[in-house]
């Protein structure tokens, strides 16, 4: 039958008016049968990529919730436990062929709320099926931004050096930075 079929699209000797309508009906079923075989290609591509990337997110984000359950300020701060905000209010930048990320998510405590922002590199190798196993993830840079509610005023913002990379503070000696321990941002002074 599909040998039929194929013989019957090669041909070119076909004169008649029903044959010419037989043949454009023939092309006709092939050209939607193309239309839908990219479509669905196009539709499993773009699925496989968003389970790449929600695969990224969760190795990123279980490896940063671990450094998080370890700060002693983050503790302080927003307090115990601590639990990772809704997905959907996390964002995602992946480049250098999924080798780097950038994210940020929410996090909650009971004594306050933070979104914390991160940079990984992936240690390991690229294979087919990547996304289908975990990948190891190195963090850089993480900080969070923590709005802690007060009984006496407005709430306060305190920025959170969550990494293990001391910084020298600026404006000293290369003493080392606050590591691990908030910093409320200086108010303006007042001339």
């Amino acid at each position: 039958m599909f040998a039929r079929r194929l013989s019957s699209l090669f041909k070119g000797s076909s004169t008649s008016s029903s044959d010419k309508a037989v043949k454009v009906g023939t092309l006709g079923s092939f050209g939607r049968k193309a239309v839908s075989f990219v479509l669905i290609t196009v539709t499993g591509g773009v699925a496989l990529s968003a389970l790449d990337d929600l695969s990224i997110y969760r190795g990123c984000s279980s490896k940063a919730m671990e450094k998080v359950m370890n700060s002693k300020a983050m503790i302080e701060a927003i307090g115990e436990p601590i639990e990772k905000g809704p997905w959907y209010n996390a964002s995602l930048a992946v480049s250098h062929q999924r080798h780097s990320v950038s994210c940020s998510f929410p996090v909650i405590g009971p004594q306050g709320t933070g979104i914390l922002h991160l940079k990984a590199v992936r240690n390991g190798e690229d294979s087919m099926f990547g996304f289908l196993q975990q990948r190891d993830w190195d963090i850089l840079i993480m900080d969070a931004l923590v709005h802690v509610p007060s009984n006496e005023g407005p709430q306060q913002t305190l920025r959170i050096n969550v990494s293990n990379i001391v910084d020298p503070s600026p404006g000293t000696d290369d003493s080392p930075g606050t590591d691990d321990k908030p910093s409320v941002p200086r108010e303006p002074e007042k001339s």
